[in-house]
């Protein structure tokens, strides 16, 4: 009768188990790459019934109220500090606030797909930020080159834009500034949030609320809302706030609990892949051959940095 070895059988013992972990995290990964992929979609057809402000106000609102029930459920608290607040505050306005205005003032200009791939830049513009706000994180040679590359895909997206005029330029540059926007709220967020103590989920519910109160002084001016709305803008903005802002904050705190950081933070090269599918299937919109070829050059950029 054969016998297995102890290392052959230490190797089996351990693929149930990591098979067991991917079974825990994987779902939760996927589904989180296609909310956040369709949230472009969404931003598309609620800017059909709402103005820009109105669309950012209204899924921090949702949002937030996801994100905090979730809170009261958890028990977390909530931080008590001013320094931390404040820090929520500025953490709102760049993961939040300026984005989500600027992506829905950029979707009125452009596609749906083009914003999506906008977003595709956000780890490359994530780097510079990492490099000012924590000097321990020296560029080494690899990232440099990653930079390079990166900005060359961001000069091919841009060049190679179909029907590129003045509004759709405008539109191009608003959802790039909002890419880096979130490129610098990441490094922000973890040089001054990470280490506060409080959990995750707490420090999102205290940011959301923060947006809420940002968005709401600078939304004033936009209201009323339109009489008669379409259903359609009405149910994206839903899901846009409840899911795309609030269940992917839960499903982003799962993953990295689960995986790290690390590997959570890849769901930035999927995002594109969904909305682009999205886009294209959903609202017919066109794919410019150029728009791809740029998107794969800032997605090899930003895994190289």
């Amino acid at each position: 009768m054969a016998h297995s070895s102890p290392v052959t059988s230490a190797a089996s013992a351990q693929r149930p188990a990591r098979r067991s972990r991917a079974a825990r995290w994987v779902p939760a990964y996927l589904a989180l790459a296609v909310i956040w992929g369709f949230s472009f979609l969404f931003i598309r057809v609620a800017d059909r019934g709402f103005q820009p402000l109105q669309v950012a106000l209204g899924r921090v609102v949702l949002g937030a109220a996801v994100v905090a029930m979730i809170t009261l459920a958890r028990h977390d608290r909530l931080p008590a500090d001013r320094r931390t607040w404040l820090c929520l505050a500025v953490a709102a306005l760049l993961m939040n606030t300026v984005p989500f205005a600027l992506f829905a003032y950029g979707e009125q200009r452009i596609s749906s797909v083009d914003a999506g791939l906008w977003n595709a830049a956000t780890p490359l513009l994530a780097v510079p930020a990492t490099i000012w706000l924590i000097p321990a994180e020296r560029p080494g040679r690899r990232r440099i080159v990653g930079l390079v590359v990166g900005f060359a895909g961001v000069a091919i997206l841009l060049g190679t834009a179909p029907n590129l005029n003045g509004s759709t330029l405008a539109g191009q540059a608003l959802c790039l500034g909002g890419a880096c926007s979130y490129g610098l709220g990441f490094p922000f967020s973890r040089r001054f949030l990470a280490g506060t103590g409080h959990t995750p989920v707490a420090l999102a519910a205290g940011q959301l609320a923060c947006a809420v109160v940002e968005l709401t002084v600078i939304a004033l001016p936009t209201f009323p809302l339109r009489a008669d709305p379409p259903l359609t803008a009405v149910l994206s903005l839903i899901a846009l706030g409840a899911a795309g802002t609030g269940l992917a904050y839960v499903l982003n705190f799962t993953v990295v609990r689960q995986v790290g950081a690390t590997i959570a933070s890849t769901v930035t090269y999927l995002i594109p892949v969904c909305s682009t599918a999205a886009g294209v299937a959903l609202l017919g919109e066109p794919l410019a051959a150029g728009s791809v070829v740029g998107a794969c050059v800032i997605l090899t950029g930003a895994a190289l940095t």
